[in-house]
């Protein structure tokens, strides 16, 4: 290669290493300005000074390290690592940016491993818990462990490094120096060679080998004593944990192992300097075969011993296993109620439970959200990505609501209109959002309105919207610039469009050299071409709020579905976060990623117009306060949060369903009913929209009176007895008062039949009343889906509801409709045009309070019995003929069948 040629090479190198230093620069940079911001540099920085805290010593114990290694090479093998031919002082130059520039790489990947680590090591927080094992408490295990075992990890890394580059480095020596290979060598000549050079390798170099061998020894030490902490999180026996076999014989192994290691490496090391090579593999050995002996002892000592008592022998461990699992997941102290099941309601108690039967949901959140988005969506770029369940206090009633955000789609404008002017600049934030009560639809079967259009209307002064702009959301991932000299589309008026200019506080000031960087940042020439762009024009990004908030606190994990509040006639976001670990001793993990331990312990509300994010801290445990420790004034304490919000904090869904999957298994504290499963339970199951294929019954937020409680918001789930469909148990989260967090589980008794949901859906299948109306009504073009069933205790009663919709099976944006309400209560199961219809048929009062005349000769969908009757028995009579292969009574049946229908469907119509 030419001068020329290698100046070139050199140059583009040079060039592309500035290039390289230049972004890493400017991201900088930017983030710095993002946290500056939002008002969190100190979580900002507090990366960086722990990183040149930890990396400043550790690059001079690197660079030590390096420099006494390169220098034995020298004296012990005469290298020479730069040219023979170089001046001393460029040698000496070479040599000294060698060790740096191996030290920097050294340095910056060990505190990229440990830096985060280190910071919760040195600031840990105490649990004042012990396992039942080492005595240890358990932020050992959440810290301190993790720590080591990465420091550990780093450190034999580097053994690893170091021997590999001193055997190559001595079995090239030997081979250039001992040991002669020619082309004119024969076969014996080259197998006498070979072992001679293998025999030269290990006598000549037996002193490097003991020293290598005894440090990996060494280093064996305290891998055994990591394995026999990690023994607590065994998942080899009955139950997660270290079980009898691994206490009384495994543990002692390991031990034994450990010290065997360390006595062995001294031997080792001796026996290299006294080339005695028999001795020098003898450890190695040794420790093989203690290592195999001790594998099969303890698994003959857990085929003989504990298997044929196993129960004896495991149960102190299995409670070990029960108790931290319920501890880890806040499940000690549910509180449980007995409830019987069988009261027979009265028009008292129905009036006394009025909240609770008002707030009945008779819509579903997947129809309300696709009736949002057709009927409310407006125009054509406005999506509703979600819809919440949420309470609010309505012309003074308690009211149970969906409610969801009218957000800006810039995927959904026009390919022509998709302009870098029109997504960055113009459409910038979406428009309000739409509320209805859960318990309400209008005449056609949707959802009744109370918050609605453009900009958003309510009769209902406590749900006026002052400011309705949502520059801050669940979609908004692109970023925008305000306060340009072109205005903001606003929202849309009948052929015009309203603008407007942004007046709140969230962006970055585009000063010439911000415009510069994040042109940079984003590779956008158009950030420093625009002429609409001014240095009062504002940079707007991470808009979306789980980033914003993930990149803020990347430590906490977080609910994927936020919900939107109204609050003092503003639009905030409220997101749970969780902190969690999957280093909890004798705790069953919850997901693949063996994750054992989570609380809700923050609440974080973003300001959907200003973007502004408050953590507030609503419980009190050891990892967020550990978090507390590391970074500074970032946690608010829930004291703070204005009330107006705190009246719209709710059980965490999230946490709730972990919890209830963990309760169907862990509510038995008995370690010998544990050990047989006797009581173990399912989530109860339904037949939802048009298959009948079983689906879980999912949790679901609802507002009632409990027996003995007050008016309160919940999320319930119901449980069933494993492979049976009977209900044996319903658990409820508290989401109000001063009992906020608390679970509470009504259990069934379990000498008495309780119907579960699915037994219902069963009988609805087989009622020869309500059968035949769904068959009906899933003829002439339409589809019949059913909804999520709703399992509503009342007094010590249950009462079952669920919606059917009507949606036309052919056509486009065809929405579901509720047409009828199916309840079941005790023996009784009725199917009604409405919920109060239902409950004046079912108890003879009506939804207010009043005693009711109800007609029992009429179904409530206003079809004769007889028809009814009729039709049931056609049908019956059609199956047996088919069944009998007599096709042409068959047929006949059906034309009979087909008549009365049509007869059913005049009456209805009438």
């Amino acid at each position: 290669m030419t001068v020329k040629k290698r100046g070139l090479w050199i140059g583009l190198g040079v060039f592309a290493c500035l290039l390289m230093v230049l972004l890493s620069l400017n991201h900088f940079y930017v983030d710095y300005l993002w946290f500056n911001e939002v008002g969190y540099t100190d979580i900002f920085f507090k990366e960086l000074i722990t990183k040149l805290q930890l990396g400043i010593p550790i690059f001079v114990v690197y660079s030590l390290l390096i420099f006494l290694f390169i220098r034995f090479l020298k004296e012990k093998t005469g290298l020479r690592i730069s040219s023979k031919t170089s001046k001393k002082s460029l040698n000496t130059l070479f040599n000294a940016l060698l060790v740096l520039g191996v030290s920097f790489l050294m340095t910056i990947f060990t505190i990229n491993r440990i830096w985060y680590e280190f910071l919760e090591f040195t600031n840990q927080t105490s649990f004042n818990i012990a396992d039942p094992v080492f005595n240890q408490d358990l932020s050992f295990y959440i810290y301190t462990l993790p720590f080591l075992e990465s420091v550990y990890g780093i450190l034999r890394l580097l053994y690893i490094i170091f021997a590999i580059i001193l055997l190559v480095l001595y079995g090239y020596l030997s081979i250039k120096n001992q040991v002669n290979f020619t082309d004119e060598q024969n076969i014996d000549d080259l197998k006498r060679n070979s072992g001679l050079f293998l025999k030269n390798l290990i006598t000549n170099n037996m002193k490097l080998v003991g020293i290598l061998l005894g440090v990996f020894l060494i280093l064996l030490v305290p891998q055994y004593l990591f394995d026999a902490f990690d023994m607590l999180y065994s998942n080899n026996g009955i139950v997660v944990g270290a079980g009898a076999s691994d206490v009384e014989v495994g543990l002692k192994i390991v031990v034994f192992k450990a010290i065997l290691a360390a006595v062995m490496a001294v031997v080792v090391i001796w026996a290299g300097f006294k080339k005695k090579i028999r001795l020098l593999l003898s450890g190695p050995v040794l420790l093989i075969a203690v290592t195999v002996i001790g594998g099969l002892g303890q698994a003959a000592y857990e085929s003989l011993i504990v298997v044929p008592n196993q129960l004896v022998k495991e149960e102190a461990y299995i409670g070990y296993n029960i108790n931290f699992t319920q501890t880890a997941y806040d499940l000690l102290d549910v509180e449980v109620v007995e409830f019987s099941g069988d009261q027979t309601l009265t028009v008292e108690d129905i009036s006394e439970n009025e909240v609770t039967i008002e707030n009945i949901p008779i819509n579903d959140q997947d129809p309300t959200q696709n009736m949002y988005n057709s009927l409310q969506g407006i125009r054509n770029y406005y999506q509703f990505y979600d819809v919440d369940v949420d309470r609010y206090t309505i012309n003074g009633e308690y009211t149970q609501v969906f409610l969801g955000a009218r957000e800006m789609n810039n995927d959904l404008l026009p390919d022509e209109a998709k302009t870098w002017i029109n997504q960055h600049l113009k459409y910038t934030h979406g428009f309000g959002l739409a509320m209805s009560p859960v318990n309400k639809t209008t005449a056609t079967g949707q959802p009744e309105l109370i918050i609605k259009d453009i900009p958003p209307t309510s009769e209902y002064s406590e749900l006026n919207i002052e400011e309705p702009r949502i520059y801050f959301g669940e979609s908004d991932d692109d970023y925008i610039i305000t306060n340009c000299t072109t205005a903001e589309f606003d929202y849309p008026e009948g052929e015009n469009n309203q603008e407007t200019t942004y007046s709140g506080t969230a962006g970055i000031q585009l000063s010439l050299l911000n415009r510069l960087s994040f042109a940079l940042y984003y590779g956008s020439p158009e950030l420093l071409l625009a002429n609409e762009i001014t240095s009062d024009s504002r940079m707007v990004f991470r808009r979306n709020i789980i980033e914003r908030i993930s990149t803020i606190a990347p430590f906490l994990t977080y609910d994927s579905d936020p919900y939107l509040v109204v609050a003092d006639g503003r639009l905030y976001w409220i997101i749970d976060a969780f902190t969690s670990s999957d280093s909890y001793p004798y705790s069953q993990s919850y997901n693949e990623a063996g994750d054992n331990y989570i609380r809700n312990s923050v609440k974080v509300v973003v300001d959907a117009y200003n973007g502004d994010v408050t953590f507030y801290k609503v419980e009190n445990e050891p990892l967020i306060d550990t978090y507390g420790n590391i970074y500074s004034e970032w946690l608010t304490d829930a004291s703070q949060m204005p009330e107006e919000i705190k009246n719209h904090t709710r059980y965490s869904k999230t946490l709730f369903d972990i919890q209830s999957e963990i309760y169907k298994t862990y509510h038995m504290s008995n370690p010998q009913v544990f050990y047989n499963k006797e009581d173990q339970w399912e989530t109860a199951t339904q037949f939802y929209e048009t298959e009948k294929v079983e689906v879980v019954l999912p949790s679901s937020y609802i507002m009632m009176k409990l027996p003995d409680r007050e008016e309160e918001f919940m999320l319930t789930t119901t449980f069933t007895p494993k492979n049976k469909d009977n209900m044996n148990a319903w658990l409820a989260g508290v989401s109000d008062g001063d009992d906020y967090g608390k679970l509470i589980l009504y259990q069934f008794p379990k000498q008495q039949l309780i119907y579960g949901p699915m037994q219902i859906e069963q009988r609805i299948d087989q009622d020869t009343t309500i059968s035949p109306q769904l068959t009906l009504l899933s003829q002439q073009g339409s589809r019949v889906l059913r909804g999520n069933m709703m399992p509503i205790p009342i007094e010590n009663a249950i009462l079952y509801v669920e919606p059917v919709y009507i949606q036309a099976s052919s056509g486009d944006n065809n929405l579901p409709e509720v047409k009828k309400v199916i309840l079941s209560y005790q023996d009784q199961m009725i199917m009604a045009d409405s919920l109060s219809e239902g409950i004046e048929e079912l108890f003879g009062v009506s939804t207010d309070g009043q005693l009711q005349t109800t007609n029992t000769t009429q179904t409530s969908g206003d079809v004769s019995t007889d028809l009814i009757t009729q039709a049931n028995t056609l049908f019956n009579e059609a199956q047996e003929a088919q069944k009998a292969g007599d096709w042409a009574l068959y047929g006949q049946k059906l034309d009979q069948l087909e008549t009365v229908l049509k007869s059913m469907q005049d009456q209805i119509s009438q």
